[in-house]
């Protein structure tokens, strides 16, 4: 091969290897210091590497390929929605069922402070005074929170309900709550451990009674049930209501997404709000690893829980994530109207497989029924 004269060819062996290795022996720290970085990168590649694995299984960081939007393009879901009453219940909400204590104050104030107007808990969960403590210490006023609670099953007798309003009220430190649902179509009786009073069970109307009471006393703006069938509810709605149901919360997510309840929900001008809307515990990472989840989020710049939770109040529904992690806490308020072909893929692929319902106490409390026949 001939090359240009300005240019000179470079021998391919050495001519002279021991003064190459004089030289190395006379500056090592070079050497030490190559060595060094080469140490650095390898250690790095083998912590960072498995957290890049791990990110990316949780859909925290999914593998995008075709065009992308920046999620600041993407217009703003509804923030609220109007009740029979006027009053207007924030469309997301921190849910505290299964925060324990220790993590569910933390967690109030990480939600207070990015923007949280709504907390949903119950009176079961065991955490009120701890939610009730976090509330005080933050800077949100009272009257701009929308606090829920719930009633629970051995509270269903009329002459009992007051006293256990009073108790969620002591917790919470406040004198009224904005909603207030029966937490479950079932009543228990007073005596004994989980034994079921048939007749309150059977005729819910005294306990919706007593409720009506409660409002008109100011102790409580709002209504409503949950874990109601659209039996069950027909069953309480057939009676005269001075106030019908506010809502009903039920467990509503991609593997139990309840279209029927849902168009009939609509139909009847009852608002449904989703618990466990990404799926149970055990459901979560399957939920966030959906392929058609996993795509909408590349496309739209969104996080996979973003997806699910913008689709669910896309769906008409309140919605009531749970975490004690103050990122997913931040990331979770954050939803987007999603495409309309985008949103009707997802509803597809939640229909294209049997309903995954998981949580159901009937065999736990033995009951000669299951709460949720007949719907």
């Amino acid at each position: 091969m001939m090359f240009s004269q300005r240019y000179q060819q470079l021998p391919t062996v050495d001519k002279d290897a021991g003064e190459q290795e004089s030289l190395q022996r006379k500056d090592p720290r070079k050497r030490r210091f190559l060595l060094f970085i080469i140490a650095i990168i390898t250690i790095m590649g083998a912590f960072f590497l498995p957290c890049a694995r791990m990110i990316r299984s949780r859909g925290l960081w999914p593998t995008c390929s075709g065009p992308q939007r920046n999620s600041s393009t993407l217009a703003k879901l509804p923030s609220h929605y109007t009740l029979p009453s006027g009053d207007k219940i924030p469309s997301v909400a921190l849910g505290v069922w299964q925060a324990s204590k220790g993590e569910v104050g933390n967690a109030v104030k990480t939600a207070l402070a990015a923007g949280y107007k709504h907390i949903d808990g119950a009176w079961i969960y065991r955490n009120e005074e701890e939610v009730g403590q976090a509330i005080k210490e933050s800077s949100v006023p009272r009257e701009e929170l929308w606090l829920t609670s719930k009633l629970w099953n051995t509270f269903h007798a009329p002459e009992d309900i007051e006293t256990a309003l009073d108790q969620s009220l002591s917790m919470l430190g406040t004198n009224y709550l904005d909603l207030y649902l029966i937490h479950w179509p079932v009543a228990f009786k007073k005596e004994g451990n989980a034994i079921l009073d048939e007749d309150l069970t059977a005729d819910p109307y005294p306990t919706w009674q007593k409720l009506e009471e409660l409002v008109d006393k100011g102790k409580i703006r709002n209504i409503g049930i949950s874990n109601f069938n659209i039996r069950r509810i027909q069953n309480l709605t057939a009676n005269k209501l001075k106030y019908q149901p506010a809502v009903n919360q039920v467990e509503l997510n991609f593997w139990n997404p309840q279209p029927e309840l849902l168009k009939w929900s609509k139909e009847n001008g009852l608002l449904l709000e989703a618990y466990s809307p990404l799926g149970s515990d055990k459901q979560v990472g399957n939920s966030l690893s959906v392929p058609e989840v996993k795509a909408i989020a590349c496309k739209l710049g969104i996080t996979p829980a973003q997806v699910i939770i913008s689709w669910s109040v896309q769906r008409g529904t309140i919605v009531l994530p749970k975490s004690v992690t103050p990122s997913r806490i931040v990331e979770n308020l954050e939803v987007f109207e999603i495409p309309q072909e985008d949103f009707e893929l997802l509803e597809k692929a939640a229909a294209s497989h049997p309903p995954q319902r998981v949580v159901n106490p009937s065999a736990g409390w033995k009951l000669p029924f299951d709460v949720f026949d007949g719907q």
